[in-house]
C-alpha cells in the first residue's frame, strides 16, 4: 500500500526540501510547497476505492524488537482513515494555493512553507498510523507546528495582536498558550497509552480492537474507565473542548490561512479522529466484556461535547472580531462532533452515531475552510479585524460575499446545504440517547448558531460602510475583490457544500455504509436498548432543526438583516441583559479565571518566593556568610598578620638593627685600637687551640 506511505511522507519531504528550494528562488520555493501538498492529495485520492469497497488494509514493519511486546511502524487503511486523509489533504492543498497570494511578500516565508507542509504531513501520519505510538508522533508534530504557525509573527507587531483591550494578546503569547494548554492534555493521553501498552503488550489499533484480554484485565482491576478518561484528555486539549478550550480564540493571532488549516483540516480534527478510534475499539469489545465498562466514557464524551458546543456558541453571539466568531464557532461545532461520538456509545446503533460524528466533521471541514479563507480576504482588503469597522462589502466583494453566505448558511444548518444534513444527523442520534437535557442543549446550540451567523454576515457585508473604510478610501485605498488565486479556493469549497448538500442523504448513506465495515452495526444492539421517548427520531431531529432555525433566525433577521431594532440599545437599557452580555463578552470568566489560577497566582508566588526565599533567605544567607568571612578575615588580619607576622617581622628587623648597632662600635676608625682588637682575638683563638690540644 505504497500510496498510504507516500501520502504522509510527501509533505514531510516537501517541508525538509523547502530551505533547498528557497535557494533556487522564491517562486520555486512557493510553488514547490504547493505541489507537494497536491501530491499528498492525489495519493490520498488513490485510497478512495478502498473506502468504497469497505476494505481494510493493514501493513506494518518491525521497528523496535522488544521481547514479548514488539513495536512496529505501519499504516492502517480503512474507511475512516481514507475519509480523514482526503479531507485533510485536499482542503490543505486549497489552503496552500490560497497562501500563494495571501502570504505574498511576507517575511519568513521559508519558515511558513516548511511549517505548513510539516503540519499537513504530521496530520496525515496521525490519521494513517496503525498504532498509537506512531500516531503520537504525528500528534505531537501537529502541536509543534501549530505553536510555530500561531506565533508566526513572533515579533509581535501591534497589528497582529488578537483580542480587544484589556484582553489582548500578541502572537508569541498566543502560540505559547496553545502549546502549553494542549500539552496538559497530552500528558494524560501519554500515560493512558503507556498503561494500555503495559497491559496489552501492543500499540497496534487492530490488535487492541480484536484482543479483549487487556480490556478485561483493566476492567477487573478497576482501571479501564480511568485510563479511558486519561486518554480523553488528549482530544479535549487538541480539539479545544471544555475545560481546555481557551487556547483556540487566541490562535487567531496567526495568519488566516493558518487558522483555516488548524480549524478545518488538521489540529482540532485530530482529537475527534482519536475519539472515533477509541469509540470503535470500545464498541468492538462491548459485546464481549459488557456495555457498562465503557458507559462512563461515552457519557463523559457526550456531555463534554454538548456543553462545549453551547458554551462556545454563546460567546460567538457577542464577539466583535470576525475571526473570533469563527473560532468560537469551531469550538462549538467540534463539540457537536464529540456529542455525536459520545451518543454513539449509548444508543442502539453505534454506527449511526459514528456516522453522524464523522459526517459532521467532513461537512464542517468544507464550510469552515471556506469561511476562514473568505474572512481572510475580507481582512486583507479592509485592514481591520473588527466587524463593526467593515460594512457595505457586498457591493465591493460580491464573490466573497456569496461564498461566505453559502458557507455560513451551511454552518447554520439551512437546507439543502451539507451542514443541514450533518447537523440533523447529530440531533437524531442525540435524541436516540433518551437524554432530554442533552437533546435540548444541542437544539439550543443550533438556534444560537443561526443567530450569530446572520449577525456576522450582516455586520460584515450588509451594514452601511464603516467610518474606518471611508477613511481608508479617503487615503486612496480601493476596496475591491481579491485576486482569483484567493477566491477560487473558497468558492470551490462553498459550492461543494451546496452540491454535496443536494446529495446530502446519499452522502450520509455512503459514510454509514463505509464505516459499518469497520465494526458490525449490531454489536451494541443486543446490549443497549433504544432510549427514544416514543417519537420517531428522524421526525424529532427534523423538528428540532426547523425550530432552531426559526428561534435563532427570527431575532437574527430582525436585528441585523432588516435592522428593525438596535440590539445594543436594548442591552444597555436592561440590567439583566447587560449582565448577560458582560458575562458572555468575558467568556464566562473562564479565561480570566485560568489566568488568575495558572498565570497571575504562580507569578505572584514566584515574586513572593523571590522576595522572601531568594532575596530574603538565600541572598541573606549569602550576605551573612560573606559578612562572617569578612569578620574572620579581619580577626585573622588583626591577630595573625598584624599581631604575629608583623611583630615577627618587626622583631627580626629590630634584632638585626641591634646587631648592626653593636657591631658599629667595633668599627672605631682608629688603627691602634683595631690592632689591639685583632691581637686580643688572635690570643683568644690561640688559647682555645692549646686547650683543645691538651697543652694547657
Amino acid at each position: 500500500m505504497m500510496e498510504a506511505w507516500l501520502c504522509w511522507l510527501t509533505p514531510i519531504c516537501g517541508a525538509l526540501l523547502t530551505p533547498i528550494l528557497a535557494r533556487l528562488g522564491h517562486k520555486v520555493r512557493d510553488y514547490g510547497a504547493v505541489v507537494f501538498s497536491l501530491l499528498a492529495a492525489l495519493f490520498a485520492s488513490r485510497l478512495i476505492p478502498i473506502a468504497v469497497e469497505g476494505k481494510i488494509i493493514w501493513e506494518r514493519y518491525g521497528w523496535m524488537p522488544i521481547p514479548g511486546a514488539p513495536v512496529y511502524v505501519g499504516v492502517l487503511v480503512d474507511p475512516l482513515s481514507v475519509i480523514m486523509a482526503n479531507v485533510v489533504s485536499w482542503i490543505s492543498f486549497l489552503i496552500m494555493l490560497y497562501s500563494l497570494e495571501y502570504m505574498h511578500g511576507e517575511p519568513g516565508l521559508t519558515r511558513y512553507w516548511f511549517l505548513m507542509n510539516f503540519f499537513i504531513g504530521n496530520m496525515l501520519l496521525l490519521v494513517l498510523s496503525d498504532n498509537l505510538l506512531q500516531m503520537f508522533f504525528g500528534w505531537e508534530g501537529v502541536g509543534l507546528c501549530s505553536y510555530g504557525l500561531i506565533g508566526f509573527w513572533y515579533r509581535d507587531d501591534r497589528k497582529y495582536w488578537v483580542g480587544t483591550p484589556p484582553d489582548e494578546y500578541p502572537p508569541s503569547h498566543s502560540g505559547m498558550k496553545a502549546f502549553i494548554t494542549t500539552r496538559m492534555g497530552d500528558v494524560g493521553m501519554l500515560v493512558a497509552m503507556l498503561a494500555i501498552y503495559s497491559y496489552s503488550g501492543t500499540f497496534s489499533i487492530p490488535e487492541l480492537q480484536s484482543n479483549t484480554m487487556w480490556a478485561s484485565t483493566l476492567m477487573e482491576s478497576g482501571l479501564l474507565t480511568p485510563i479511558l478518561l486519561l486518554m480523553l484528555l488528549g482530544p479535549i486539549g487538541k480539539s479545544a473542548q471544555f475545560p481546555l478550550h481557551e487556547w483556540l480564540p487566541e490562535a487567531m493571532a496567526g495568519p488566516t490561512s493558518v487558522s483555516a488549516l488548524i480549524h478545518a483540516a488538521t489540529m482540532v480534527k485530530a482529537g475527534v479522529y482519536l475519539v472515533a478510534r477509541i469509540a470503535i475499539i470500545a464498541a468492538s469489545l462491548t459485546h464481549i466484556i459488557g456495555f457498562e465498562s465503557f458507559h462512563t466514557f461515552f457519557i463523559v464524551v457526550a456531555w463534554i461535547g454538548g456543553f462545549t458546543a453551547f458554551l462556545a456558541a454563546t460567546q460567538a453571539m457577542v464577539a466583535r472580531e470576525l475571526k473570533k466568531v469563527l473560532a468560537y464557532s469551531t469550538i462549538s461545532q467540534i463539540g457537536y462532533m464529540m456529542l455525536a461520538l459520545g451518543a454513539a456509545g449509548i444508543t442502539a446503533n453505534f454506527v449511526e452515531g459514528l456516522t453522524a460524528g464523522i459526517f459532521h466533521l467532513v461537512s464542517h471541514a468544507v464550510f469552515k475552510a471556506s469561511l476562514f479563507l473568505a474572512s481572510g480576504a475580507v481582512l486583507h482588503v479592509c485592514e481591520t479585524k473588527y466587524m463593526d469597522e467593515m460594512g457595505g462589502l457586498r457591493k465591493y466583494m460580491p464573490v466573497t460575499f456569496t461564498s461566505m453566505l453559502i458557507a455560513a448558511l451551511s454552518l447554520s444548518g439551512v437546507p439543502p446545504l451539507l451542514g443541514f444534513w450533518s447537523k440533523e444527523a447529530v440531533l437524531k442520534v442525540c435524541f436516540e440517547t433518551g437524554d432530554v437535557a442533552l437533546f435540548v442543549l444541542s437544539a439550543a446550540t443550533a438556534a444560537i448558531t443561526f443567530f450569530y451567523s446572520l449577525r456576522m454576515i450582516s455586520i460584515t457585508f450588509l451594514y452601511p460602510k464603516s467610518k474606518h473604510l471611508e477613511e481608508l478610501e479617503a487615503e486612496g485605498l480601493h476596496i475591491h475583490e481579491v485576486s482569483p488565486i484567493m477566491w477560487i479556493p473558497y468558492c470551490l469549497l462553498a459550492f461543494s457544500t451546496l452540491i454535496l448538500g443536494v446529495l446530502g442523504r446519499l452522502v450520509e448513506e455512503f459514510f454509514h455504509e463505509s464505516l459499518s465495515h469497520i465494526i458490525a452495526a449490531g454489536h451494541l444492539e443486543a446490549v443497549v436498548e433504544s432510549h427514544g421517548v416514543g417519537f420517531d427520531p428522524s421526525i424529532a431531529s427534523l423538528l428540532a432543526s426547523v425550530s432552531a432555525l426559526v428561534i435563532g433566525g427570527l431575532p437574527g433577521y430582525w436585528f441585523y438583516v432588516a435592522r428593525r431594532g438596535d440590539p445594543y440599545s436594548i442591552v444597555e437599557g436592561s440590567v439583566i441583559l447587560k449582565a448577560v452580555w458582560r458575562f458572555l463578552w468575558n467568556r464566562w470568566y473562564i479565561n480570566r479565571l485560568y489566568y488568575i489560577l495558572f498565570v497571575n497566582i504562580p507569578i505572584s508566588l514566584a515574586k513572593i518566593m523571590n522576595r522572601w526565599i531568594e532575596v530574603g533567605f538565600f541572598n541573606g544567607l549569602q550576605y551573612g556568610v560573606s559578612l562572617i568571612t569578612l569578620r574572620l578575615a579581619i580577626l585573622v588580619d588583626r591577630f595573625m598578620e598584624v599581631g604575629f607576622f608583623n611583630n615577627l617581622q618587626y622583631g627580626v628587623a629590630e634584632l638585626i638593627a641591634r646587631i648592626c648597632r653593636s657591631s658599629r662600635y667595633l668599627q672605631t676608625g682608629s688603627l691602634n685600637i683595631n690592632m689591639y682588637q685583632v691581637s686580643i682575638i688572635l690570643i683568644i683563638i690561640l688559647l682555645i687551640l692549646l686547650v683543645s690540644m691538651g697543652v694547657l
